[in-house]
């Protein structure tokens, strides 16, 4: 056991001696004694060769020995050829043996530099040693990745053309060529020296060496590819090898390959040559190559041969994008990118987006913007993960970094003589209840008694609708005409009419044909002969419930008539419009059987929503209503996960939309549904029906594809040429059982949470006829992927080569003759909104203070409400007055962005919790005065837009100075807050609701001097950055009282971006602490109690709840006896963040795993669109060849 111990421990000293006698023959004495250093050195190099791996070498490459030093000096310094090899061979065993820190070790000693001099020393002599060249080259080929400027010292000493030549004079030789290629590899990764050797002509050199399937030589071919693939990286040999005709040949060269490769044994081979491929594709005139020489059908066709093998994949991936990115860039098949519907601007905006909209000359809005390659310059870039480091570090560039920014203003914007016009929106303030009984005159007192009689009456009224519908489960008939009126004026409104004649007919005929006009809807109520207690219900016994309802509710009101008559001359209870009955008998209308959802839905009435509709202008004149939003939604009772992603999903659907340029004849190309030419088109049968034609409605052109698969098209925001992301549209004429794929071919965003478990959402009317009217999840294969339209500079912020996104989906329909709807998120119109506040005033008590202004007139000539919340006082007397009128006031508002429709589902949520009955509501409203703007865009909504109102502007983007004409709802609400500042009665909270596309969970942004000077580099004093923690207090409390809510995406950083939004204008200019923007994601959780599962209506009007709990919770923290306790609580709170970087609000922002699919798809060279960084593609960044183990498998991590 002791003699290989002993024998180590021998050949150790015996090395340490050799190396001090190597050491001692410096200079002239290495010359002289030739024979003395060749055996020196070879028998260190047997002492090395004969140790055990692990051991091989420690004495010399130990810390603090001097043996590397004495190897590369004798190295330098001999002149015999057998000395320099047995010296290159003890490296090349030192090297080899170690692992990267042997050779970093030896790179700092300046090892590369020897190497290259004596490289082209050697090859000045007449007949260098092949032996020689081939240690070099073996070593350098070794050195040099871990050498970051291994490239530039080969050129400077002249390196670059010893390989070269070495190359050309022995072209055959197979075991000289393979360390030259593989040197010649970590060369080509300096673009100035492939550059140069592509001058050289090793471009044509390498064309020689690879060739077609051959199972000799393989290493060899394959390390030509890959010295190839890395000089084709450089554009100026991209182009001298796309002049020399050579893309054909590579796709030849790779066809063979793929051919003859029967059992996949040269994978990395057929993926060297696709890289070459791609590498030359980044340049137009490669792209242009590539389709010339059918490299589409080419790689389509093998690409499809590989599918069924899934080890295989990285082929498939590499193939689809370089056809990705070869597919002719297209216009959207569109005669303009502006909005198909026109608005007139008052007058038009000096600078900015609408002002460049409109002085664009027409013809020239849409225009493939192509960038010219041969104009691009080429930069010595030695390290390019360097760059990718540049970038990251831009990330925090957004923030603030002007410490008086960040600071209230001292001084008012505008004097207050200006701002007293709003006083008459807090009369509140000044009431003084000193002349009410009980709180109400009597007249107040006459019209609460009527409209409780009237309430009892309504219910009667239900409950006899019971006896006397047509039935089918407890639904009513809705009988709608057909029409080509429009929206009539109010002169020409008649309220809707009941009637007790009418027959039964076919129970549901197409909406498609016959529309659902507004100012042709009319309720009739059929006698049915069947006794009441026969007739089926909903809930099984629901005739039962109703009887009882009503023997209840006329003994309720026997009291109530005792007192009070309520007289109308000329009504006849059930039989208003008996001329109804004749027009039914006729044939002339169609009888649709519609669910009653005022029995679902306490705050949803089919009738006031129509009569809302017709107060409601849009630019299109909408005279239809969509079924959706007059039956209504009840929210699902069971649980929608989150869609788990089909492995390979994203490359089936790019596949399918190449085999469109590849079998042209199979694609249909029919112009299904066009707003800009006519709406409907004529109905052959074979395809599907579309229709967008009504509030929030949001589809501009559908084509049909094939059989079953349509391209939609949506409208830009009115006054702009952009903002796709809101669809709301109608479907008919499907075929039950058949499955339909949708692509939406012109979104914007670079991601979406379509590829992260989000669903888009479907109605249909057949499931509300059969009592479940609801929007619930839908779409298989559902991804989100770059496509090969491309969008113009103009609609791009002067930004050349972008593309648009498809989102597709596939469903399949389950009824015959049904009507669906798709939305993008949960609808919620503005009509809704004004039928919902409608019905809140129902919910009044005496002990209520609701008040419901008009704060303006937007510029579609909708308005904009505003309301006010609070508890009565409990008396007359001056302490309960005072009290009333000291309440602290919290100001919410929504929906500002159209297309953010969950915001306005929170909203409701929020609205019915203060209206309702429960001690915690009764004590907010005793806390507090809310004032409340629920929609901040009424016109963006009503027409469809996703982000703009009618002005084509970003209304979140006008809170420093908006104009009083073209962002009336912003002005007038801002001054609304400065009133309240300058009577010093600024809000304690403002809340602005908005949903958010790209994360998961609810979330809040809100304004932190101290968070924003710790995110960047900003040199501040302590007293610059004080400030109360009390704005952290809100989201804790929600962060533990709400399941949705997530305070680890909140964020408290101000940044520049933002500066115009109601959150930092707030915050800075009305001096308001606790002013936040609540975000709710479009998709749903990926913790708490919701984890896994999509959002719902449920879920979004609990948060609005939530929110209000959470502001009883805040007001009892804020107390004068709490106060402690608050600091404490957040400072708490403080010390927790402090461990985690508040991520920015910046809206490109992702929080999502990278898939290994690409799903981000950076087809072009120049996109700038790139996602995050994930540990997973950094690692595949730092390690080239782990690409190779990454097919397109998913994962369903999440953060």
């Amino acid at each position: 056991m002791n003699k290989p111990k002993m024998s180590t421990e021998k050949g150790n000293s015996r090395i340490v001696m050799l190396l001090g006698q190597l050491e001692r023959m410096t200079g002239e004495a290495m010359v002289k004694d030739v024979e003395t250093a060749r055996q020196v050195t070879g028998k260190i190099l047997h002492l090395i060769q004969t140790q055990g791996e692990k051991r091989s070498g420690r004495e010399v490459m130990s810390k603090g020995s001097t043996g590397m030093e004495v190897i590369l000096s004798s190295l330098k310094n001999t002149q015999d050829v057998q000395t320099t090899l047995n010296i290159l061979s003890i490296l090349t065993e030192l090297l080899t043996a170690g692992e990267g820190r042997r050779v970093g070790l030896f790179v700092s000693k300046g090892g590369t530099g020897v190497l290259f001099q004596i490289l082209t020393t050697a090859m000045k002599e007449m007949a260098p040693s092949e032996e020689l060249m081939l240690q070099l080259h073996s070593l350098l080929a070794k050195v040099g990745p871990k050498d970051r400027k291994f490239g530039v010292k080969a050129r400077l000493t002249g390196a670059l053309n010893v390989t070269v030549n070495l190359m050309k004079q022995k072209p055959q030789n197979a075991k000289l060529l393979l360390p030259c290629l593989q040197v010649l590899r970590v060369y080509s990764t300096n673009s100035v020296n492939a550059i140069s050797l592509g001058k050289n002509g090793v471009v044509e050199l390498m064309f020689k060496i690879i060739g077609p399937y051959s199972k000799k030589n393989t290493t060899l071919i394959k390390v030509a590819l890959d010295a190839l693939g890395a000089l084709l990286k450089s554009k100026t040999n991209g182009r001298r090898a796309m002049e020399s005709k050579y893309m054909p040949v590579l796709l030849a060269l790779y066809l063979d390959w793929h051919r003859n490769d029967m059992r996949h044994r040269h994978m990395l081979i057929r993926k060297a040559f696709l890289v070459c491929i791609r590498n030359v594709t980044n340049i137009k005139l490669g792209r242009k190559a590539f389709v010339d020489s059918d490299g589409m059908r080419i790689l389509y066709n093998s690409s499809v041969e590989c599918l069924s093998v899934r080890t295989l994949d990285p082929l498939v991936n590499m193939s689809s994008l370089i056809m990705r990115k070869c597919f002719p860039k297209n216009r959207l098949p569109l005669p303009t990118i502006k909005s198909a519907f026109l608005f007139e601007l008052p007058h038009i905006p000096v600078a900015g987006p609408v002002a460049q909209l409109y002085s664009q000359p027409a013809g020239v809005d849409d225009v493939v913007d192509v960038s010219d390659d041969n104009e691009e310059t080429e930069a010595d870039t030695e390290n390019d993960s360097e760059n990718d480091e540049d970038e990251k570090n831009h990330h925090n560039d957004d923030i603030e970094t002007d410490i008086n920014k960040l600071h209230p203003k001292k001084s008012p914007s505008r004097p207050f003589e200006e701002l007293r016009v709003y006083e008459r929106f807090f009369m509140e303030l000044n009431e003084d209840f000193q002349v009410c009984n009980n709180f109400l005159t009597q007249d107040e007192c006459r019209l609460n008694m009527t409209h409780t009689i009237y309430t009892y009456i309504h219910t009667i009224y239900k409950c006899l609708d019971i006896f006397n519908m047509v039935i089918v489960q407890n639904n009513v008939c809705l009988k709608y005409r057909n029409s080509n009126r429009g929206i009539p004026s109010k002169a020409q409104k008649a309220p809707l009419q009941r009637s007790t004649k009418g027959q039964n007919t076919q129970a549901y005929p197409p909406a498609s044909q016959t529309p659902l006009k507004v100012d042709n809807v009319h309720l009739t109520k059929d006698q049915d002969k069947k006794e009441w207690a026969n007739i089926p219900s909903l809930g099984g016994d629901t005739s039962l419930a109703s009887l009882t309802c009503l023997k209840k509710t006329e003994q309720e009101l026997a009291h109530v008539l005792e007192s009070f008559s309520l007289e109308e001359p000329g009504s006849n209870w059930g039989s208003d419009c008996g001329s109804e009955g004749a027009e039914d008998e006729g044939g002339e209308g169609a009888l649709l059987e519609v669910p009653d959802t005022a029995l679902l839905l306490s705050l949803h009435d089919p009738d006031l929503y129509v009569e809302m509709v017709k107060d409601t202008h849009s630019v299109p004149q909408y005279a239809e209503v969509a079924y959706p939003d007059y039956f209504g939604h009840v929210a699902p009772t069971f649980r929608e996960p989150l869609l788990e992603r089909v492995y390979g999903v994203q490359r089936c659907k790019i596949f399918q939309d190449i085999e469109r340029l590849i079998h042209p004849n199979d694609i249909l190309d029919k112009v299904v549904y066009d707003l800009d030419i006519c709406p409907v088109v004529e109905d052959d049968g074979e395809s599907l029906k579309f229709n967008s034609q009504f509030e929030s409605g949001n589809l501009r052109k559908a084509v049909q594809v094939r059989k079953f698969e349509y391209d939609l098209v949506l409208n830009s925001d009115i006054n702009s040429n952009h903002y796709h992301q809101w669809f709301y549209f109608e479907v008919s004429g499907m075929r039950v059982g058949t499955t339909y794929r949708f692509n939406i071919i012109n979104c914007e965003k670079s991601n979406s949470q379509f590829n992260y478990g989000m669903q888009v959402l479907i109605y249909s009317v057949q499931e509300a006829i059969g009592g479940r009217p609801r929007w619930v999840r839908t779409g298989a294969d559902l991804c989100y992927y770059k496509n090969h339209f491309a969008r113009s500079s103009i609609a791009a912020g002067g930004q050349k080569g972008k593309s648009y996104y498809t989102l597709t989906f596939s469903t399949t329909f389950s009824h015959k003759d049904d009507v669906c709807y798709f939305a993008y998120h949960y609808p919620y119109t503005y009509s809704t909104l004004k039928m919902h506040l409608a019905k809140l005033e129902e919910l009044r008590t005496s002990h209520i203070y609701l008040r419901q202004d008009i704060l303006c007139e937007t510029l579609g000539g909708n308005s904009c409400p505003l309301l006010t919340i609070t508890a009565m006082p409990e008396s007359n007397s001056n302490d309960h007055i005072c009290q009333f009128r000291n309440r602290p006031i919290i100001f919410l508002s929504a929906r500002v962005h159209p297309g953010e429709t969950n915001a306005s589902w929170v909203m409701k949520g929020t609205l019915e919790f203060l209206m309702g009955t429960s001690p915690m509501a009764a004590a907010l409203r005793e806390a507090y005065i809310f004032k409340i703007v629920p929609m901040l865009n009424p016109d963006g909504v009503v027409n469809g837009n996703h982000r703009c109102s009618l002005s084509g502007e970003d209304l979140n983007r006008q809170w420093q100075n908006p104009n009083p004409e073209l962002h009336p709802t912003i002005y007038h609400t801002k001054s609304l807050l400065q009133y309240l500042a300058h009577i010093q009665r600024a809000p304690l909270v403002s809340c602005d609701y908005h949903g958010h596309s790209r994360k998961k969970n609810v979330f809040m942004y809100g304004c932190s001097v101290k968070e924003t000077v710790w995110h960047s580099n900003i040199n501040a004093t302590t007293s610059d950055i004080h400030e109360d923690l009390g704005y952290r207090a809100l989201p804790k409390i929600l962060s533990q009282i709400a399941p949705a809510f997530s305070m680890a995406s909140c964020s408290f950083v101000v940044e520049r971006s933002k500066e115009s939004t109601a959150r930092v204008v707030v915050w800075r200019e009305i001096g308001v602490q606790r002013s936040y923007t609540m975000e709710s994601t479009l998709c749903g959780c990926d913790q708490g109690k919701y984890k896994g599962l999509q959002i719902g209506t449920r879920e979004l009007e609990e948060m609005g709840a939530q929110f209000c709990v959470a502001l009883l919770r805040l007001k009892r923290l804020t107390g004068i006896h709490n106060h402690q306790h608050l600091l404490d609580l957040e400072n708490d709170i403080i010390g927790m963040q402090t461990k985690v970087v508040s991520s920015s609000t910046y809206v490109l922002e992702e929080d999502e795993p990278s898939f290994l699919e690409a799903v981000d798809y950076s087809a072009e060279s120049t996109d700038e669109d790139a996602e995050p960084e994930t540990e997973q593609s950094s690692e595949v960044q730092k390690n080239p060849d782990l690409l190779d183990q990454l097919s397109d498998s998913e994962t369903n991590n999440r953060d």
